[in-house]
């Protein structure tokens, strides 16, 4: 079914069930399901996606966006990058003098100072940053949920993977990603509690997974999270 409202068209799917009142979900992919009564009038349904359509406008267009990729990276004055899961600005700052280019976060911005602008130089300043403050960020989330665990992880690193947010193996190391620093704090608390969890139990079964749940109720809406934004963690 289509519906068109404030010059937007959208397409959706009614499922009439034996239920009390009308709901409606968006996947991560934007699509739009209610869920009605049977016998729900069309206009009630209609009414529903109206009072919704900001929220489905702004999945569709999450949607979209993921679909076309992440957009390259100019590395110039304005331009957002994730921290803690908001986007702020880059403010360039040239300093010839300095030793060694860094970034600061100051003032709801991300300076970063280089010796000469270039776009590289930015870039492997940014990574550093990020390496830094994710392993910052995972000790501190590790020593205040060590609490919940006998054993104790043997080493931390931060290292760069393609494919994984965190590992832990059976000697007791644990590694992860260094784009985790882009993510809310909750979101890095799960990949650690998810790692800690692998110290007592290596594999993911049930058990595992109890765990997991245990400790963070709501992981899955952490793990969505990772699924939905991770393609933006990125310099």
């Amino acid at each position: 079914m289509i519906h068109t409202y404030l010059g937007e068209t959208i397409h959706f799917e009614v499922k009439y069930k034996n239920r009390t009142s009308i709901g409606m979900t968006i996947d991560g992919y934007g699509n739009v399901e209610v869920q009605a009564p049977k016998g729900t009038p069309d206009d009630r349904v209609r009414q529903l996606l109206e009072k919704n359509w900001e929220l489905i406008q702004q999945k569709i267009k999450e949607m979209k966006a993921r679909l076309d990729g992440p957009q390259k990276k100019e590395y110039e004055y304005g331009e957002r990058f994730l921290y803690l899961g908001n986007a702020y600005p880059i403010q360039i700052v040239q300093d010839p003098t300095i030793t060694q280019d860094y970034v600061g976060f100051k003032e709801e911005k991300l300076q970063i100072y280089v010796k000469q602008h270039d776009a590289e130089k930015i870039k492997q300043a940014l990574k550093r940053f990020y390496y830094q403050q994710c392993k910052g960020l995972v000790e501190k989330s590790i020593a205040s949920h060590q609490c919940n665990f006998k054993t104790k992880p043997r080493s931390i690193r931060i290292t760069d993977s393609k494919t994984t947010w965190g590992t832990c193996d059976s000697k007791l190391q644990l590694t992860f990603n260094w784009r985790l620093a882009m993510a809310p704090q909750e979101v890095i608390d799960y990949v650690v509690i998810h790692e800690m969890c692998h110290m007592v139990h290596l594999n993911h079964d049930r058990s595992f997974w109890r765990l997991v749940g245990k400790l963070m109720p709501d992981y899955k809406e952490k793990e969505n999270w990772l699924t939905l934004s991770g393609w933006k963690m990125t310099v």
